[in-house]
């Protein structure tokens, strides 16, 4: 399955960053009386643009993220802030300056600001179709440290509801080189964090444990076998993607050919992976 070519906005130039301003859709006040030349005139009026200059005059907004020791105080800009849904609605008492997010990661937060300001988080997704090299990183993912950073970005901007942040940090999943046991660890995550009808990150997981499982369960030193009794939804996902390969096989042997969904021997996912 080819991964999606994600446009981002909200990068680049000043003049990149400019977004029309539609006009209030308040009335005039009861008794005021508009005359023909005075809706001409609004009407030739040019319309009101807010630059990035302009977001950055507006008030600063303080988000605290996690709890205990490790709770951290962030601060944006609302008018950047309010591009979410989610901070919208939270924002939408003038009174509000703070906002408290304890059950979320700081690490996935600060991707989801750095996304708002540049219309990136590091690592950038390259033209190339990889991703911009971190030194402080191994080459292959043995712990799922790198899959766990854009999935956690994921599930956040889908409480968010950023869909294109959803979309970005998806694609950058799919360019992870790992191992059997980094796999497992995103499986664990993907399957306890997001809702039964999250195809979109759960399909490729199903699709890839079910077409290598007979192989890759032999390196994940029994953690395959306890990932199937925690999560019954993983077990029944795999397993129905092996059954209905093995239909599509004995169609195909029987003589009525691949069907236009037939992706058997196909990987849901462009990287490569670590033995």
């Amino acid at each position: 399955m080819a991964d999606p070519q994600v446009q981002v906005g909200g990068g680049g130039t000043a003049d990149q960053d400019d977004v029309e301003m539609q006009g209030g859709d308040e009335g005039p006040e009861v008794g005021e009386t508009v005359g023909e030349e005075g809706d001409a005139a609004e009407e030739d009026k040019p319309a009101q643009r807010v630059t990035f200059i302009d977001y950055l005059k507006s008030p600063m907004i303080e988000l605290l993220i996690g709890s205990g020791a490790d709770q951290t105080l962030l601060m944006a800009h609302k008018a950047l802030l309010t591009k979410s849904p989610f901070f919208t609605q939270k924002l939408s008492s003038a009174e509000t300056k703070r906002i408290e997010l304890s059950e979320d990661d700081l690490d996935a937060m600060s991707c989801f600001l750095e996304y708002l300001y540049t219309g990136e988080y590091f690592p950038h997704k390259l033209p190339n179709n990889s991703l911009q090299v971190d030194p402080a990183l191994p080459k292959l993912d043995e712990s799922g440290a790198q899959l766990l950073k854009h999935a956690k970005v994921y599930t956040l901007a889908e409480k968010l509801e950023m869909p294109a942040l959803k979309s970005l940090s998806h694609s950058k999943i799919h360019l992870i080189n790992s191992t059997a046991p980094a796999e497992l660890t995103y499986a664990r995550y993907v399957y306890s964090h997001t809702t039964r009808d999250e195809h979109t990150i759960r399909k490729p997981v199903a699709s890839f444990w079910g077409q290598r499982s007979h192989v890759l369960r032999h390196q994940t030193e029994g953690t395959f076998r306890q990932m199937c009794m925690d999560f019954p939804e993983f077990a029944f996902d795999v397993l129905s993607f092996v059954l209905d390969a093995e239909e599509k096989r004995a169609q195909r042997k029987g003589g009525g050919g691949p069907g236009p969904d037939d992706d058997v021997g196909k990987s849901a996912r462009k990287r490569a992976r670590g033995q």
